[in-house]
């Protein structure tokens, strides 16, 4: 009985975790795709141009600091696309730390649930949870930073539109909005104001920017601003219509989530209801449950109840993913 309890608080586990990957989703927050078009657009210009930013200064500097194995490993191109990743969700990790630290956890879950337990598959299915949890945590992290990015994009927009037309100019205009908004804007406003003040073009900072957020509301944010550039205008005015834009942007997007509200209240209703019901036999008929759990016939049932409920909870997502 111990085993098939120590089952069931499994799959109560993965169910509400795959749902809360699958349908718990930022009002704000852009797609994965829409994020790896933009950073792979941008991983392109940096190759043509091949000029280093701010940004890339300041993490040559700090990789110096390292010991060569821990620089070594910071370099593996897996390494940096996680170490972006962290650098994104607000936090300062090294990213081989947090990888080790995933393998060292994973392991030893593995190890005390093969212990109390004896079953191999509960312990891979329970140790690979919990290697994962870091990099889901950072994923968490670093799509709430993003969305709340989003959110004072426009205020801090409206703060350069004044400066502008008070005659401040373009840099001054960053720096006061790092100054006067909270973060996670005023630090990457200020990173783009440091980039341009050590000598680089208002256009590889802007791109530096964009690549810090990889979202669509930055780069038309970034677009407007490099095309006003190059061929002139009143960049107040400008700007005072994208801020129209995007907060008109995330009323629509609000409105999405509200439409879409039924689906994920299915999607969590689908799912949880043969877990209640499973819980339900268990404490009103207890005797109904031991030939499922025991017996390997049982045992096929409930790997294609979850594969089943994944498949159903996948296909719920895809359709009230909607992008905006």
């Amino acid at each position: 009985m111990l085993n098939g309890q120590l089952l069931f608080i499994i799959m109560v586990f993965v169910t509400v975790f795959l749902l809360m990957q699958g349908l718990v989703v930022p009002v704000f927050g852009e797609s994965a795709q829409t994020r790896k078009r933009l950073q792979q657009r941008l991983d392109g210009i940096d190759k043509r141009e091949g000029a280093d930013s701010y940004q890339s200064l300041l993490r040559d500097k700090y990789l110096k600091k390292l010991s060569p194995l821990a620089r070594m490993l910071e370099n593996l191109p897996l390494m940096q696309d996680l170490a972006r990743k962290i650098e994104q969700s607000g936090h300062s990790y090294l990213a081989h730390r947090v990888v080790l630290f995933s393998v060292v956890m994973g392991l030893l879950a593995i190890y005390t649930v093969w212990i109390t337990t004896r079953l191999p598959v509960v312990s891979i299915v329970v140790g690979f949870i919990i290697a994962w949890a870091p990099f889901l945590k950072i994923r968490r992290d670093r799509n709430a930073r993003m969305a709340k990015f989003e959110e004072q994009l426009p205020d801090a927009i409206d703060v350069m539109k004044r400066a502008l037309r008070a005659g401040h100019p373009f840099s001054s205009a960053l720096k006061l909005v790092a100054d006067d908004m909270d973060d996670p804007v005023a630090a990457e406003f200020e990173m783009t104001f440091n980039d341009i003040s050590y000598g680089n073009d208002v256009r590889r900072a802007l791109l530096g920017l964009l690549s810090r957020v990889p979202s669509v509301t930055v780069m038309a944010l970034v677009t407007s601003i490099m095309v006003q550039k190059e061929t002139g205008g009143n960049l107040a005015e400008v700007l005072e219509q994208i801020s129209k834009v995007i907060r008109g942007r995330f009323r629509f997007q609000r409105k999405v989530k509200t439409l879409t509200a039924e689906g994920r209240m299915s999607a969590w209703v689908l799912a949880l209801v043969p877990l209640v019901l499973f819980a339900t036999i268990w404490i009103t008929t207890p005797d109904y449950l031991p030939i499922l759990i025991e017996d390997p016939r049982g045992h096929n049932l409930i790997i294609y109840g979850a594969i089943s409920g994944v498949i159903g909870i996948a296909w719920i997502r895809r359709i009230i993913r909607i992008e905006v």
